[in-house]
């Protein structure tokens, strides 16, 4: 359903005026312009941008090198905010073990000549100390053992955390190190090793996911505030950011996973066959009953009672089997098909209402070019009626109300269902809510019909009162049905999921406006860069190093204030080390070997 919601908005935020007519002003307060997005798009070309924005957070905290910061926020998943919290918990001594970062110098107080031998402790060879390398934690191993060694976490998907060779050594290695050593014998794995720091900022943050439009369109979203939102991409996908499945709300990501998962697998005919047939009892496969006799013969040669389910004979008049009675009451097989009769009549029903729905939207899409078509010629008219905003204003609370209905139909089969609540109400409770909420639902239901069945008429060979009468439903149905789809949200999640003890169905909150769409991101960088960058160096070089900040790379232009505007280059544009993140990892591992 999202590929025709993608534009709704253009239409939604065209007209403010056209709510003039409503005399209560103060029951639509959604209707006024959001200040800003809190969902940005990262790009290929800001994926770097964004990732130096955190490092450089805390760098200028912690007086840290690059590589130690990146060690940090990896292993707390980058999470700046959850960094900090640590630091003033636990203090910095606990911060950097737990995550591997060592910062004592180890200073050999008499250290070998260049060309002396040093035994290797991994392999047991004497080799010249020119040809070895010590990491920060103090382990000096040879440069050939120190490549292999990140060859084979690098190829095993774990170089984003390569820790020491040495035993029970917890300190992770020094990306540059990594990165020298490996690029001299294996520049692909090299660029590949760079590709999975680049990536990590993606794989390993829960404020960030990569958009699941297939093919993918290269973007990552990142939310600032509740990871429970449904976003729109700049490619036009609108998705579920917690389990990124198409928008779905008002189900929770359990919900439906478990309705998309019904609609799609022949769990419903399995529930046909249990009711309509009966499985024979030598072969087991379904045997459907198709005249009056009840005794029945499969096609594997087997007969049996269609009352029981027995195997018997063939001898039998229309009275009896010979040999055979089951005149007896079996309790359980009656309650059992009784009960798969049930819940397939249930499921029919919300699922028919669903698909109706879903329809219904699918046609109703149609009607933005032909909704356009009746604009142009009512303002080619000699009329004083000039504005025809409210008519793009209806048909996008149109598809927003349409969609929140069509998903109303899961959510109730599971909230009132047994499946997922069935000790957390009782049969009354379930009744009163089942009760509210479909109150609500017919409300909404009756008054989207009512605005589908306005923006269809053909107002534009009306007179121009007539317009003026169906203007004014037309923005008073869009209210109306925009503050019943908020009351219907706001019943959900206070009075029927909020009561239930579970805490796992959290759904995306109602946006009056429809989903929200994600800006690109924009990093900025202060001007006097330079001067903190000497300011950073001369306090990192007390705890084991200098810090050379990079700046991002890639194509742009910056303002006077600092602030790097970056627009999205064309594919292949990125040179040098760059790699297109729109393609997947497994082709550039093809074509890096």
């Amino acid at each position: 359903m999202e590929d025709c919601l993608g534009s709704d908005d253009e239409y939604y935020y065209s007209d403010q005026d056209s709510l003039d007519g409503i005399e209560n002003e103060d029951s639509d307060p959604q209707w006024i312009p959001p200040k800003g997005t809190t969902t940005k798009v990262i790009t290929k070309e800001s994926l770097l941008s964004a990732q130096k924005e955190d490092l450089r957070r805390v760098m200028d905290l912690l007086f840290l090198r690059e590589h130690h910061a990146r060690t940090l926020l990896i292993h707390y998943r980058w999470d700046v905010e959850k960094l900090f919290a640590v630091l003033v918990e636990k203090g910095k001594p606990c911060l950097f073990s737990e995550a591997g970062v060592t910062l004592v110098e180890h200073e050999d107080l008499d250290p070998p000549l260049p060309n002396s031998p040093v035994m290797c402790a991994i392999c047991i060879e004497d080799v010249p100390s020119v040809d070895t390398t010590k990491m920060d934690c103090g382990h000096c191993f040879c440069n050939s053992c120190w490549t292999e060694h990140f060859v084979v976490k690098i190829n095993e998907g774990q170089s984003k955390r390569i820790r020491c060779m040495a035993h029970k050594c917890n300190a992770i290695c020094d990306e540059s190190v990594v990165r020298n050593l490996v690029s001299k014998r294996h520049p692909h794995l090299a660029e590949k090793f760079d590709r999975f720091l680049l990536e990590s900022y993606i794989e390993d943050n829960k404020r960030v996911k990569w958009c699941p439009s297939t093919p993918h369109c290269g973007n990552a979203i990142r939310v600032e505030d509740d990871e429970f939102c449904e976003i729109e991409c700049t490619c036009g996908l609108q998705f579920c950011f917690s389990c990124l499945s198409q928008a779905h709300s008002p189900c929770s990501c359990l919900m439906w996973e478990l309705w998309a998962k019904k609609c799609r697998d022949e769990s419903e005919t399995v529930n046909w066959i249990t009711v309509h047939t009966k499985p024979c009892p030598k072969c087991h496969k379904p045997v459907e009953k198709n005249g009056g006799c009840n005794l029945v013969s499969c096609i594997c040669g087997q007969a049996f009672c269609w009352l029981c389910g027995g195997a018997t004979g063939r001898d039998h008049t229309w009275s009896s089997i010979a040999g055979h009675s089951c005149g007896r009451y079996k309790e359980d097989k009656e309650q059992n098909a009784e009960r798969a009769k049930r819940d397939l009549y249930r499921y029919m029903h919300y699922h028919n209402r669903y698909k109706a729905h879903t329809d219904s939207f699918k046609l109703e899409s149609n009607l933005k070019e032909s909704i356009q078509k009746k604009v142009a010629v009512s303002e080619e008219k000699d009329s004083r009626l000039r504005d025809f905003s409210w008519v793009n204003n209806g048909l996008s609370r149109l598809f927003r109300s349409r969609r929140v209905l069509s998903y109303s139909y899961p959510f109730a089969f599971y909230m009132f269902g047994e499946e997922l609540f069935k000790d957390e109400m009782t049969k009354e409770e379930r009744e009163i809510k089942q009760h509210l909420f479909e109150d609500q639902q017919q409300q909404l239901e009756e008054n989207v019909e009512k605005l589908s069945k306005f923006l269809e008429a053909p107002f534009d060979d009306y007179k121009e009162n007539e317009v003026m009468d169906i203007r004014m439903q037309v923005i008073n149905l869009s209210a109306i049905t925009d503050t019943l789809c908020q009351k219907m949200y706001d019943c959900i999640e206070s009075d029927l999921l909020g009561s239930l003890q579970l805490g796992i169905h959290n759904i995306a909150p109602y946006r009056s406006k429809g989903i929200e769409k994600a800006s690109e991101l924009t990093v900025c960088w202060v001007n006097k860069a330079n001067n903190a960058d000497k300011d950073l160096q001369l306090h990192c070089g007390t705890s084991g190093g200098s810090t050379e900040p990079e700046q991002p790379s890639g194509s742009g232009s910056s303002d006077e204030s600092g602030c790097s505007s970056r627009k999205r280059a064309r594919k292949g544009a990125l040179g040098g080390g760059f790699f297109d993140l729109n393609l997947p990892a497994e082709v550039i591992d093809k074509s890096d070997s």
